[in-house]
């Protein structure tokens, strides 16, 4: 029995052991892995893909299609024979598509100068939590514009090519909570055809945007553009709004305070005239409704 116990049930015994030993270390193991942080986008620094009239950190999620409309009255110190300026509006209405989490292409038209415009917006950086993070989003934008009015002397040789703007953006943000984000706007706009000789071609400037919560379903917004190379002779001024998101589920509605009268980036950039200071503001209000067109696919 001695040799029986020595020769077959100690081995076996043996081999039992060693498997336990094996499976504990290799829960050890796992345990230490669980313990490394996973990779976690951050998303939702804004509610929408834009602040107000700045493009934000957001993108539109693949396969939806967000109709935009873009509202905006008239001067409130006009008084009440303009009814506060509410006589007086000027609108955009927008389609944008997310082509992909990192991809979106948008069009519209404005009754500002009858302008066409479109953009492609491109997400180079995703800020995100965890092992091999980023701590801010970079996200690329270019886009252009192009003048649907008439010509003023149709009888000179007049060239498509003078209709059309071009403008390019580095949007840099970070959500630092879920009740801040901030972001800059590094901006360059190139105009094919100017007023004058004093004006220049290239505009340069530099926007930022800000998004604080105030409730789950509301949130208070601040846009600004400083514009570096303006003409001074002509007396523009930056174009700074502010104003309010709520969600209200399958859109946004996006109440706001403006001096600037145009709705692309062309427009407000180099005709925004109004004065904060002397009461030149507007009362405007942005509402998307947002429509999912295609099913995304499972994982």
């Amino acid at each position: 029995m001695k040799k029986i116990f020595r020769n077959i049930l100690l081995p076996v015994m043996l081999i039992v052991n060693l498997q336990s030993l094996f499976a504990q270390d290799v829960d050890l193991l796992n345990l230490v892995e669980d313990k490394k942080p996973k990779k976690e986008y951050v998303d939702y620094a804004f509610k929408s893909p834009r602040v107000i009239m700045a493009h934000s950190l957001e993108m539109i999620h693949p396969g939806v299609l967000d109709f935009r409309i873009l509202h905006r009255f008239g001067n409130v110190n006009r008084g009440l024979y303009e009814f506060f300026g509410l006589d007086q509006a000027t609108m955009r209405i927008g389609l944008d598509y997310g082509v992909s989490k990192n991809f979106t292409i948008g069009v519209g038209r404005s009754t500002y100068k009858k302008e066409l415009d479109g953009y492609l917006k491109y997400r180079l950086i995703h800020q995100a939590k965890g092992s091999g993070s980023m701590p801010f989003s970079l996200i690329a934008v270019a886009g252009s514009t192009m003048n649907m009015l008439k010509w003023e002397d149709p009888n000179r040789k007049n060239y498509y090519t003078s209709r059309l703007a071009y403008y390019y953006q580095l949007v840099i943000g970070r959500k630092f909570s879920e009740g801040f984000s901030f972001q800059v706007v590094p901006t360059m706009l190139h105009r094919n055809l100017v007023a004058t000789t004093s004006d220049p071609h290239d505009l340069y400037a530099v926007g930022a945007g800000t998004r604080i919560k105030l409730t789950k379903r509301m949130s208070f917004n601040v846009d600004y553009f400083y514009v570096l190379n303006q003409n001074p002779a002509l007396l523009l001024q930056n174009p700074l709004s502010v104003g309010f998101d709520i969600e209200t589920g399958g859109h946004v509605f996006q109440f706001h305070v403006t001096n600037a009268s145009g709705m692309n980036e062309r427009a407000f950039l180099t005709e925004t005239s109004n004065n904060w200071g002397k009461g030149d503001i507007q009362i405007g209000f942005n509402i998307s409704r947002a429509f999912q067109i295609k099913k995304n696919k499972k994982k």
